[in-house]
């Protein structure tokens, strides 16, 4: 398979989330998992809350679980499926994320752009009103008119976004009662055992995170339109986080969640990565050449330049970080650090001057307040 780029998750969160605030209450799905009482909020009185969502977490564990991840940075972290099948089978355990495996996979086959439906998990507050929501799209066939109300037909409108073909309905029906299955027979005692172990490590990101690192990002954040939002600490993720916009609602950024507390700063590394998206995407988009477009070359320049910008922002407001980032990206792609790790990093993802070139001119207008 070759390498997968997702596609950033636009401001349609915020029209989901009102919607699902006035929807009525659904008949909900039939052994759907419920809503974690040992989900998270640190810091809820910070402009950038850091969270823990075990619905996101179980959504993002079945696509990892089901799909080969061959990009240069991982969608997931190394060896989580092996490592998931171990401490599965040491408890004997077997479910319909296994049975219905090939099945699940072979759509992925059929349409590639259904691996951006790992967002999907990010625009719900819990594992009951995805639940709800997923109910609400099955229910109407993915047709908005055939909603029982105008909030309902928001929902479904944004979920037939990313499921828009009846295999897709389909596969998503399979893919959301698999999920349960693995949720009530494994996930959730795992998740909770998880949370409970890293206790330590998720108080460490928080005061990383709030105390040092974010109040140094204010400018930026603010000059980018990211002043708001929020962090979830996701367990199945690596270097790759998952973003999406809400609009007047913030951003929503999933990071990885380190496993000891002597690696909490690599949550910042993976948020900063994330946050400066919003100055690379630009600088890739005004500087790809027709022949480049031509030759689909954008994805691969978008991630190496989001890889490259996060370096290039730490080195103006964390320089003590700048080359611990690069060695975790290098790590992430599989490359060796050599004696200059920045340099590393450039060979490990290039770009053009041109790309690189623009990115740096973007920070310097960003953090010049223009």
């Amino acid at each position: 398979m070759t390498s997968i780029s997702l596609k950033r998750a636009t401001i349609t969160g915020t029209l989901l989330l009102a919607a699902l605030a006035c929807a009525p209450a659904g008949t909900g799905t039939s052994g759907a998992p419920a809503p974690s009482t040992d989900d998270q909020t640190v810091s809820s009185d910070q402009p950038w809350a850091i969270h823990t969502r075990e619905h996101v977490d179980l959504w993002l564990h079945g696509f990892a679980m089901l799909q080969d991840d061959t990009s240069r940075v991982p969608l997931f972290r190394r060896g989580y499926r092996d490592d998931l099948i171990v401490a599965r089978n040491a408890r004997g355990v077997t479910t319909l994320l296994d049975v219905n495996r090939g099945d699940l996979r072979e759509r992925f086959a059929q349409n590639r752009t259904l691996f951006n439906a790992q967002f999907v998990a990010l625009y719900f507050r819990s594992a009951a009103d995805l639940r709800q929501a997923i109910d609400y799209f099955l229910r109407a066939e993915g047709n908005p008119q055939a909603a029982p109300s105008r909030d309902v037909a928001a929902i479904i409108s944004v979920l037939a976004g990313y499921f828009p073909a009846q295999g897709d309905r389909n596969w998503l029906r399979v893919f959301w009662e698999s999920l349960s299955d693995e949720s009530n027979k494994f996930y959730h005692d795992y998740w909770v055992q998880e949370q409970r172990r890293r206790a330590d490590v998720l108080t460490a990101v928080d005061s990383l995170w709030q105390r040092v690192y974010r109040p140094r990002l204010d400018t930026y954040l603010a000059n980018t339109q990211q002043a708001r939002g929020s962090l979830i600490l996701s367990l199945p993720l690596n270097g790759e986080g998952r973003t999406i916009n809400l609009g007047a609602m913030g951003a929503l950024v999933a990071v990885s969640y380190p496993d000891q507390r002597a690696a909490a700063v690599e949550a910042i590394y993976v948020a900063v990565h994330e946050l400066v998206i919003a100055v690379t995407q630009t600088a890739v988009n005004d500087n790809l050449t027709p022949a480049e477009q031509r030759e689909g070359l954008g994805d691969r320049y978008a991630s190496a330049a989001a890889v490259r910008g996060g370096a290039m922002l730490l080195q103006r407001l964390a320089p003590e970080l700048a080359d611990g980032y690069a060695r975790y990206y290098l790590r992430a792609a599989n490359q060796t650090a050599g004696a200059n790790v920045q340099a590393s990093l450039a060979n490990a993802f290039p770009l053009t001057d041109a790309i690189r070139s623009a990115v740096v001119s973007q920070l310097d207008v960003v953090m010049g307040g223009i």
